[in-house]
């Protein structure tokens, strides 16, 4: 087979169509729960704890200095605020999918099948049985 139509084979196939669009339908996700983080969560968490702009909010290791040829030297600084804006993110997308695959498992579970009814041993344990009582006597 032609690398061609193992391509074919496997691009049409249902699992990569599904996961190209969990791709496309992840990464618009994504972008949604960062907005809301941004723009709906932080602002009042910001506010009840006194004004604090978590996007902003860092800790300096060192300050800006200008060098001794006249160039700006950046701070250099640990961006504490994006990191919990990114940890906040991550626990609503985590529990979003969380509610996805428990519904997911709800639909999907199917009832257990009744007991199967007993049948007569096969014809080996029959033998087995009679050898084992035979030497018993």
């Amino acid at each position: 087979m032609g690398m061609m139509a193992e391509f074919k084979e496997f691009a049409v196939r249902g699992n990569a169509i599904d996961l190209a669009v969990g791709v496309v339908i992840g990464a618009a996700f994504g972008k949604i729960v960062t907005a809301l983080v941004d723009n709906v969560i932080m602002p009042p968490i910001g506010l009840l704890i006194g004004g604090v702009d978590f996007s902003e909010w860092s800790w300096t290791l060192k300050e800006a200095t200008v060098d001794a040829a006249g160039n700006a030297v950046p701070a250099v600084s640990v961006g504490i605020g994006l990191f919990l804006n990114a940890v906040i993110q991550f626990v609503i997308v985590a529990f979003a999918i969380f509610l996805v695959v428990k519904a997911m498992n709800r639909l999907s579970r199917k009832e257990a099948p009744p007991p199967a009814e007993p049948t007569e041993p096969a014809e080996d344990v029959l033998l087995l049985r009679e050898i084992r009582d035979s030497l018993k006597r």
